[in-house]
């Protein structure tokens, strides 16, 4: 079983993982963008906003800060793109890329990603605040010169801190509806942090022979697939850990989201149990890696839906019930 597994970990490229790559291909100045990526980002996003009194937002501040942050988004995928470029043209699964196969120029994908960065500014600075338009831009910052140019070649913690990127959305969002960000923001924050290194080291489970041949030291290289399996598991507990004080980090509707949330994290702990009991499964590390993401959609997906009137309604009528049946129960009610 070993043997037959190893050569399919080799052969295996990310049209592989992410089938919608092969029936979707970009013009090479999207592809650099990294558009793929984006709608994660934005819904996070929009949790954050959901933890906040300010919720809703109007819609001239949420087209805003939505608009922003895609286009923050787009630049720091292009400069991601350039600054990797030397390296893509070395692996083969990489080397048809926008940049390195020369069908766009690093000159035109410069002036793009400025262009975006200054207009994710201008759009966030003018239609919400300065305080969204600064997280926007240290996120952007923070993928390309923390994550990109210092850590992913030197450590395999390398998601683990870097992940700080992918998490500053929230704050941006929160910081968009009130102005400030709440300890609503700060824990999706942190609940995106720790999801962070379970969602990718599934993905590098299975490209571990890609980063191997251009000596990118991901953990799976580095330490194994048996290893890194135990490390997702137990950023993956962690996770289902954090996501529950969802109930206690709602202004309201946090019963309705605790009970939503059950099932998100039964299927992640089993995803993650199955593959800490067979590490070098191709189709558990995939399932994993798909999985994750939809995970995290549908946790901002619950915080949106907690935050309906209906839900408020909701807890209202469940924290009734059960302080009648806790009255019931007691002595003195006999």
């Amino acid at each position: 079983m070993a043997s037959s597994t190893a050569p399919a970990s080799a052969a295996l490229t990310r049209e592989d993982v992410v089938p919608s790559r092969r029936r979707v291909k970009l013009p090479a100045w999207l592809e650099v963008a990294k558009p793929r990526l984006i709608p994660l980002l934005l819904a996070t996003t929009l949790g954050g906003m959901a933890l906040t009194e300010g919720w809703p937002l109007s819609s001239p501040r949420l087209a805003c800060t939505l608009g922003g942050g895609a286009l923050a988004a787009a630049a720091a995928g292009v400069l991601n793109c350039l600054w990797e470029q030397e390296l893509d043209g070395r692996m083969q699964r990489t080397s048809g890329r926008a940049l390195p196969s020369g069908r766009l120029s690093p000159t035109a994908a410069f002036f793009g990603a400025v262009s975006c960065t200054l207009a994710a500014a201008l759009l966030l600075v003018s239609g919400v605040n300065c305080l969204a338009a600064g997280l926007s831009l240290l996120g952007l910052c923070s993928y390309v010169l923390l994550y990109t140019a210092l850590l992913k070649p030197r450590t395999s913690q390398n998601i683990v801190i870097g992940g700080v990127a992918g998490a500053i959305p929230p704050l941006v969002g929160a910081a968009a509806a009130t102005g400030h960000v709440g300890l609503g923001g700060w824990w999706l924050f942190a609940l995106v942090m720790v999801w962070t290194p379970a969602h990718f080291w599934a993905l590098a489970l299975l490209l571990r022979e890609d980063y191997r041949a251009v000596g990118i030291p991901m953990l799976p290289v580095v330490k194994g697939p048996v290893v890194t399996a135990r490390a997702i598991r137990r950023y993956g507990l962690a996770t289902v850990l954090l996501s529950t004080l969802g109930v206690l980090a709602l202004p309201e509707g946090g019963l309705l989201y605790g009970l939503l949330l059950l099932p998100f994290n039964g299927r992640l702990l089993q995803m993650v149990e199955n593959l800490a009991a067979a590490p070098d499964s191709i189709e558990r590390a995939k399932g994993l890696f798909r999985w994750s993401i939809l995970y995290l959609f549908g946790i901002c997906l619950l915080l949106v839906i907690s935050r309906l009137p209906a839900a408020a309604h909701f807890d209202a009528q469940l924290q009734a019930a059960i302080g009648h049946w806790l009255v019931s129960l007691s002595p003195t009610s006999a």
